[in-house]
């Protein structure tokens, strides 16, 4: 089993490397044919990372740039030799740092000389690390709000949407501050149907259906009350914006089938979006295994997960696990693995976690039961009395959850 954990490792591994934002980036601005210098904004869990890409591709001819990511995710030596001012704000819950980072974006523009081109690296994670906010809104209700939003159940886009609705930069109000400028925005996507709409909560594209979209959702009076009416959304920019999607969570999947093939497994590649409450998504993920053929199993996407009062540890990944591992327990034949490609799940530094059919019986003789743990959000403290949790540190990249699920031969 020790050898079928570390292949899975592997091709979780190498399914990052193959989306990492440096390699990505400078891979594509060294296919441009523009010449021309630029000014450079990345934002989002990814931000240093392509914003590096960036420098190796373009060296002098990047002129100057900020870049905004979540703490601890920035070569600050880096980016500084390179000239970039790096900057930190909160996640996953927006913060005083977050509107530090809104209020310093807008000045950056604003004295950029007439005509210099920009370069936007976009990447998940924007939405809670930079804001700006609409007037009547402050930053005790923005935190509120997501706090509420990060338990709801909703999916992304409608979460986003709601984002949209309190902010004065989202939903492509962020278009009103550049100036007529060329911009090229590359982005990662982390949003199902990978649209530049909904990555960081569409900063420069605008959301013509929010008023409808958002008068759909069921909300609570409070988060209804603040986000009032969003007023008009710009549909018309006199910049030009050329956008490109350089990542998306296929990517990442292929990348893992094709490390598993050549690790010599049988693949079995889900194209479908996973996005179920992660309790039943990985019981329903551990009883496929436990009635298939052997091999290696790849599915994706962005499971939720529905918080008690008082969460503990860990994130939507950790407890899709550990409902697998319910499944899976006293089978010395499969392992199972969900993590974050960004290297964090939840509010912690874990990125998820590997379990087995042991992982079960290790956390009960350390005094932890499963279910008590999934019913209180504490799936964190079991698996790292198991062992089980995943620490990547920060990936460069962010195109949500990956799944992988090995079943050995028998005999």
């Amino acid at each position: 089993m020790e050898a079928a954990r570390r292949d899975l490792l592997q091709i979780f591994g190498t399914a990052l490397s193959q989306v990492e934002g440096r390699g990505l980036v400078h891979r594509y601005l060294s296919g441009s044919a523009d010449a021309g210098e630029f000014a450079l904004v990345a934002l989002g869990k990814a931000a240093g990372s392509m914003a590096l890409g960036a420098v190796d591709a373009l060296g002098e001819r990047l002129v100057d740039g900020l870049v905004i990511s979540k703490p601890g995710h920035l070569d600050r030596q880096a980016l500084a030799a390179a000239g970039l001012t790096a900057l930190e704000g909160g996640h996953p819950v927006p913060d005083a740092s977050s509107l530090g980072a809104g209020e310093r974006l807008l000045e950056y523009l604003n004295g950029l000389p007439a005509g210099r081109e920009l370069l936007f690296l976009i990447s998940g994670g924007a939405s809670s690390l930079v804001e700006v906010l609409q007037q009547g809104v402050g930053l005790e209700d923005l935190q509120a709000v997501n706090r509420w939003l990060l338990g709801s159940g909703l999916s992304i886009t409608a979460m986003n949407r709601v984002r949209k609705g309190l902010s004065a930069i989202k939903g492509g109000r962020l278009l009103r501050h550049l100036q007529g400028r060329r911009v090229l925005a590359l982005m990662i996507s982390d949003v199902p149907g990978d649209d530049p709409a909904v990555i960081g909560s569409g900063l420069l594209v605008p959301d013509p259906t929010l008023r409808g979209e958002l008068a759909a959702l069921e909300l609570p009076d409070r988060v209804r009350q603040l986000i009032g009416d969003p007023g008009d959304l710009p549909v018309d920019s006199p910049a030009t914006v050329t956008i490109e999607i350089l990542a998306t969570l296929k990517d990442a999947r292929a990348a893992a089938a094709a490390e598993a093939r050549r690790l010599g497994y049988p693949v079995h590649l889900s194209h479908a979006f996973l996005s179920a409450e992660a309790g039943n998504c990985g019981r329903r993920l551990a009883l496929e295994l436990l009635d298939s053929w052997p091999g290696v199993y790849v599915w994706g996407g962005e499971p939720s997960v529905w918080l008690p009062e008082e969460p503990g540890r860990g994130g939507r990944n950790q407890h899709l696990a550990l409902a697998a591992a319910t499944v899976i327990e006293g089978r010395d034949d499969i392992c199972f693995l969900s993590a974050g490609t960004d290297g964090t799940d939840g509010p912690g530094e874990d990125a998820g976690a590997l379990v087995d059919g042991g992982t079960i019986g290790r956390a009960r003789c350390a005094g932890f039961e499963a279910q008590e743990c999934l019913a209180r959000a504490d799936s964190g403290s079991l698996l790292a009395a198991s062992g089980d949790l995943i620490d990547t540190g920060p990936t460069g990249t962010n195109v949500m959850d990956l799944m992988l699920g090995l079943k050995l031969e028998s005999g």
